[in-house]
């Protein structure tokens, strides 16, 4: 590796650039900070098999990347319609959810004019330099050989990696055929055309993409031949809890609540809220009633088989285009064979793992019984104190900070307390309370009167 040619130290240098970075990288912009963000892709690519023509963000259009933290900055979804001459057409049409496809043009908006972004660039590995009390972060040209890159030196890191599609073990084998028709549904758009023509195409998975994917195929089969088949383990196909005192699960007073909750008991609960964040849009779900009902209209039923609680044990194949899912229900412990041409894994994603692209800093980092990354409350790693700068995460603490991880509305605040904690000061003043729901006996944040909140953010009359 070759010094960088930036002679001085970044104050910040992210590594990914998925919707949380960019949300940072907005929000840093006008700061006197000196950042730079890489990522290994040739542009901003938001999950571009999943965008399918109607289906919509599941946060409101004020969860952009800015609004939350700053509704002044030139980076809010309004502020890009307007660029877009789109801000009239928007008024009228009195959308509150946005399409999905919408959502990532705004987002590759905002990326095309962020100076910091750069593109087409591979992180490989993060270090601490103690004799500079710096880290040194070694990037390279996203198809170049290994160690021909150049090392960037950094105050503080932050790594914004993302998810990765998850497949499960017993259909692993079959996923990776290259010549078999087993996709995951990160992919779905890409093999459309494929899935459609297949005589029968089973859909694993019960969450929202699950459905959406559902959906798109039922809608573009004929009507009596559809041969579909939906399953999954989840009890139900489970509407998504919406109720307004609901989403205050996503606010940053429930993230503080959890945040201060025994390791154990979150591990507990993580798993108990599924309903919060993995299951389907009621709207989706009433849009599959539709349809099957609409193909009902004429006598009999459509060809399509739904079935919850349902896992998959094993996945053979039993000719050169043919797949046999062995299938167990979960509650009536029955077994049987379900032979399909075509399957979409809908199975979710996993955090992408850390280990690789920390390995010289593994000494320095403190990890739960569990073998995790301990995260503390400003986001950061927890390092021993050889380690004086900061390693940010976005999107890597489930485990430490509940269920508004990956959610976008929580994007523009969390990345103002990384900012407001990497500065020393408050760029972007947060609200004491955000939620009506007092989470615990004992608030983890003092409550300030709104009258005292309101004259603390209000501008002195220098500006300060």
């Amino acid at each position: 590796m070759t010094p960088t040619s930036h002679d001085a130290p970044r104050d910040l240098v992210g590594v990914g650039i998925g919707p949380f970075n960019l949300s940072l990288a907005a929000l840093a912009h006008p700061l006197p900070l000196d950042t730079a963000f890489y990522d290994r892709r040739a542009r901003f690519d938001w999950h571009p098999g999943l965008l399918l023509d109607d289906a919509t963000v599941q946060v409101p259009f004020l969860a952009d990347l800015v609004t939350l933290a700053d509704p002044t900055s030139p980076w809010t979804f309004l502020n890009h319609l307007r660029a877009r001459e789109r801000l009239y057409p928007f008024y009228f049409a009195e959308q509150f959810h946005i399409r999905r496809t919408e959502y990532d043009a705004y987002c590759r908006w905002v990326a095309e004019h962020l100076p910091a972004l750069h593109f087409g660039h591979r992180v490989d590995t993060v270090r601490w330099n103690p004799d500079d009390a710096l880290f040194e972060v070694d990037v390279a040209p996203a198809d170049a050989p290994a160690g021909s890159g150049r090392r960037v030196r950094a105050r503080n890191v932050v790594l914004g990696v993302g998810t990765e599609p998850w497949v499960p073990e017993p259909l692993r084998p079959l996923a990776d055929a290259p010549d078999l028709p087993v996709v995951h549904a990160d992919d779905y758009l890409r093999h459309r055309d494929t899935l459609l023509a297949a005589g029968h195409v089973t859909v694993v998975g019960t969450g929202q993409s699950g459905a959406e994917v559902f959906l798109d195929l039922l809608r573009h089969r004929p009507a009596g031949r559809e041969r579909l088949h939906w399953l999954g383990r989840t009890e139900a196909f489970a509407p998504m809890e919406y109720s307004k005192l609901g989403l205050e699960h996503f606010t940053p007073d429930h993230t503080r609540y959890f945040h201060a909750l025994p390791e154990p008991v979150r591990d507990r609960l993580v798993p108990a809220q599924w309903q919060l964040h993995k299951a389907i849009d009621a709207a989706t779900l009433a849009a599959v009633h539709d349809e099957l009902y609409r193909r009902t209209l004429h006598g009999g039923w459509p060809d399509a088989v739904l079935t919850p609680a349902v896992h998959v044990r094993a996945a053979v194949r039993t000719a050169p285009a043919r797949i046999e899912l062995h299938l167990e229900h979960t509650r009536q412990r029955t077994r049987t064979r379900l032979t399909t041409d075509a399957v979409v894994l809908a199975t979710g994603h996993r955090a992408r793992p850390l280990d690789r692209l920390l390995a010289p800093l593994d000494p320095h980092l403190r990890r739960d019984r569990a073998g995790r990354p301990r995260v503390d409350e400003h986001f950061r790693l927890v390092l021993d104190h050889a380690v004086t700068g900061s390693v940010y995460v976005q999107n890597a603490e489930l485990h430490t900070h509940g269920v508004g991880t990956p959610d976008l509305g929580l994007a523009a605040w969390r990345s103002a307390v990384i900012l407001n904690h990497l500065t020393g000061e408050r760029p972007y003043p947060q609200p004491a309370r955000t939620a009506f729901t007092t989470f615990g006996l004992h608030p983890t944040t003092r409550q300030v009167p709104p009258a005292r909140q309101a004259a603390r953010l209000t501008p002195l009359a220098d500006g300060t």
